[in-house]
């Protein structure tokens, strides 16, 4: 078996089943035999993301405003959203694996098992979006975490920060006021399993969030750096300034934040 042949494939695919029957064949080959680095290995540059036959990719001030939950149409332009963020994050643990083959076996299995997880959270999500009506692609997206990932393809522990740190944990927050602006209208069988479906996902996400947390701390260590170049780090990708309405300070602490860092974040309290 050619361990990172397998995950270029599953990377490059825009089919859901493709990515998951390859993302299952190498947790469990990595889970069973120790995927060792390879000098010779070249990981490739992605210069598009995998869902561009299937998405119109436009900036995200030109993304359609989303309309009334209470319409299928509006709703679903909601799950679409999210579905979109699921199916880019699937690619990015990935490539997490793919592009770092250096790291240790723990790491690869982490990752591998964070891609698992996004693909199933993808797969409900596509569920309630044909329920509506509509299908993957259907609404324009952005490609906001693909250029994230491109642009600290050359650094992992940029990568740690600016991935799993500072966008998934961003999702932290954002997730339980959503299900908060969806509780009122609950009733609504769709709605209903929406919030069902977002319940699963922010509790997974905490462990995916936390997954990222050991590894930017790991090599942190084994760079010789100061945990706080986490900041230096969001600094240098314009992210430090960015306004955080309601930072989630139970969520990140689970996820491996401290209160020094959720402070300077913008929290008001935290203990």
């Amino acid at each position: 078996m050619n361990f990172y042949v397998l995950l270029e494939q599953a990377i490059i695919s825009d089919d859901i089943l493709v990515k998951e029957l390859l993302a299952a064949q190498c947790l469990e080959y990595c889970s069973q035999n120790e995927v060792m680095s390879d000098d010779n290995f070249l990981p490739r540059r992605f210069e598009v993301p995998s869902y561009v036959s299937k998405c119109t990719i436009v900036s995200p001030k030109n993304l359609p405003h989303r309309k009334d939950f209470d319409t299928k149409e509006g709703l679903a332009t909601l799950v679409h959203s999210i579905a979109h963020i699921e199916f880019s994050a699937i690619d990015l643990a990935l490539d997490a694996v793919y592009r770092y083959s250096d790291m240790p076996q723990r790491y690869k299995i982490d990752w591998l098992e964070v891609a698992c997880d996004e693909i199933r959270h993808f797969k409900m999500l596509q569920s309630l979006l044909q329920e509506l009506g509509f299908t993957y692609g259907d609404f324009p997206v952005h490609s906001g975490l693909f250029d994230a990932a491109k642009n600290t393809a050359h650094n992992i522990l940029d990568r740690m920060a600016i991935v799993p740190r500072y966008f998934e944990a961003s999702g932290l927050d954002v997730s339980p006021q959503i299900i908060k602006k969806l509780d009122n209208r609950r009733k609504l069988p769709s709605i209903a399993k929406l919030i069902e479906v977002l319940n699963t996902i922010y509790k997974e996400e905490i462990d995916h969030v936390l997954k990222g947390d050991k590894w930017f701390k790991y090599l942190c260590k084994l760079e010789g750096k100061n945990e706080d170049v986490y900041f230096e780090i969001l600094e240098v990708y314009d992210l430090l300034d960015k306004h955080r309405p309601h930072v989630n300070v139970k969520a990140r602490k689970e996820a491996g934040f401290t209160c020094h860092e959720i402070k300077r974040l913008g929290a008001k309290e935290c203990s």
